[in-house]
């Protein structure tokens, strides 16, 4: 698995968690994930 995909894995869920703040991070998480497999890390 690339590091980008679990990055985006992570993001997803941050995402979904039902904590203030983290439906941001896990938006800022799976964006920075998909960047890097978009520049081919």
């Amino acid at each position: 698995m690339r590091i980008s995909t679990i990055v985006i894995v992570f993001g997803v869920v941050l995402f979904v968690l039902p904590f203030p703040g983290t439906f941001i991070v896990g938006a800022l998480v799976i964006l920075t994930g998909a960047i890097a497999r978009w520049h081919g890390s």
